[in-house]
């Protein structure tokens, strides 16, 4: 299967105000293994780049001024991606960036099917950040390099932590947690945990002992007192041993 692991950098927010696409970069997939072939470009957006967007990428107006407009190397990019299952982080801003630009030249949006990595870790890790540094975090990914946004190295980080999901959900639940699960759903009331372990490693401990009831047994006198009277004791007589 190819996949195309796919990330931008823009001049802001939202492509209906007016933003653009400044950089793309792709690598590409096939069976969850990075062949080396990428897609890399800077564009120029025709724009004055806003200095909440350069603080994020680090690109500025000087940087872009001689830089290809994006419908230049369109076709470039088309043939690439191909009809490959696109894998972007936050998909609905890269794909929506990447729609609007299509649409200014008269291009139909793109059709690919995509995975939205945001949303896969969201589901994973619910509750817990879903950020690209975060993931790379809990799976030990060398991040050290990204000072600043960059849709190439982005792209290179991504791959890493989509192929640790995919290699996660394929794994499931660890072995080791389904007997400490199943050990919690039948324990006894009243019994800690530690001590429900040594009881299934055989015999109560000493603490479950005292927590189960203790069964009364009649003195040996007693039984003898009834044998002698022939069973023919009351049975609601009390006991005098």
């Amino acid at each position: 299967m190819r996949e195309i692991v796919l990330d931008t950098e823009t001049t802001g927010l939202d492509p209906l105000a007016g933003h653009r696409v400044i950089e793309v970069g792709c690598i590409e997939l096939v069976n969850t293994v990075a062949t080396g072939k990428t897609f890399h470009g800077y564009f120029n957006p025709e724009m004055i780049m806003p200095t909440g967007a350069q603080d994020v990428h680090g690109l500025s107006d000087e940087f872009l001024a001689d830089k290809p407009l994006f419908a230049e190397r369109i076709e470039e990019f088309l043939v690439f991606i191909a009809d490959a299952q696109l894998v972007i982080h936050n998909a609905q801003f890269d794909i929506g960036f990447l729609n609007a630009e299509l649409e200014r030249i008269g291009r139909p949006k793109l059709a690919n099917a995509y995975v939205d990595t945001v949303s896969v870790a969201r589901r994973k890790f619910p509750g817990q950040r879903a950020s690209l540094d975060a993931l790379c975090e809990r799976f030990s990914i060398d991040n050290s390099a990204r000072t600043k946004h960059g849709a190439l190295l982005d792209a290179e980080l991504l791959a890493e932590v989509y192929l640790e999901l995919r290699r996660r959900q394929a794994a499931g639940p660890s072995a080791a947690a389904a007997p400490a699960e199943r050990r919690r759903t039948c324990r006894p009331r009243g019994i800690p945990e530690a001590d429900h372990r040594s009881t299934l490693a055989g015999g109560l401990t000493r603490r479950a002992r005292r927590v189960r009831p203790a069964r009364r047994r009649r003195p040996a006198t007693c039984r003898r007192w009834r044998r002698a009277a022939g069973d023919r004791a009351p049975r609601n007589r009390p006991a005098r041993c």
